[in-house]
């Protein structure tokens, strides 16, 4: 691992909209895993903030004081559980886990690649945080020597992966493992 911190964007660092109090952050959590369940029976088109806002218990009016849209929702759960994903100490198990993030949940797997392609300035801001994190990810990753073409090359290949799961192209299962061929080949053009 680098010695030397990888720091993220400023715009990487910024909370989603503002601080929480600890009973605010108990309604935004309510939130994002109601969202979780709701996609699950209803699918994205049919998944509604005011859906999700009845899950959780909470007033729509709250839930929009938190979430723009559900967008925004399911940005922030994809979001949260990158943040939570252990640090890895290589490249391939670095790429393995981001691809396997939600690989079990057909729904909100498609749920969220539609998502953070919105043009929702909050889903923006998530985008933003989502893709420093994955570059501070892999840099770490590969390490203190690590080639920003490198770096690059991964995160193109990571992100298009991701898209074309989305689509319905490939499934997240076995993104892991294709990757990681292309990630070998990378690292290995890179000596």
């Amino acid at each position: 691992m680098s010695s030397t911190p990888v720091r993220l964007p400023p715009e990487a660092r910024e909370p989603t909209r503002r601080r929480l109090t600890d009973r605010q952050a108990d309604t935004v959590q309510k939130l994002v895993d109601a969202v979780v369940v709701e996609v699950r029976e209803q699918g994205y088109e049919g998944t509604t903030v005011r859906g999700v806002a009845r899950r959780a218990g909470v007033a729509p009016a709250t839930a929009y004081t938190y979430f723009a849209s559900k967008d925004h929702l399911f940005a922030e759960v994809w979001w949260r559980r990158l943040r939570a994903l252990p640090r890895a100490d290589d490249a391939i198990t670095t790429i393995r886990d981001i691809c396997l993030l939600v690989a079990d949940e057909p729904e909100l797997s498609a749920a969220c690649t539609t998502a953070m392609l919105a043009g929702d300035p909050d889903v923006a801001h998530l985008r933003e945080r989502v893709g420093g994190e994955i570059r501070v990810r892999l840099t770490e990753a590969l390490g203190p020597k690590a080639s920003p073409t490198a770096v690059h090359a991964l995160e193109f290949a990571l992100s298009g992966a991701l898209l074309q799961a989305g689509m319905g192209h490939l499934q997240y299962a076995d993104l892991a493992s294709e990757l990681g061929d292309v990630a070998t080949l990378v690292l290995r053009a890179k000596r």
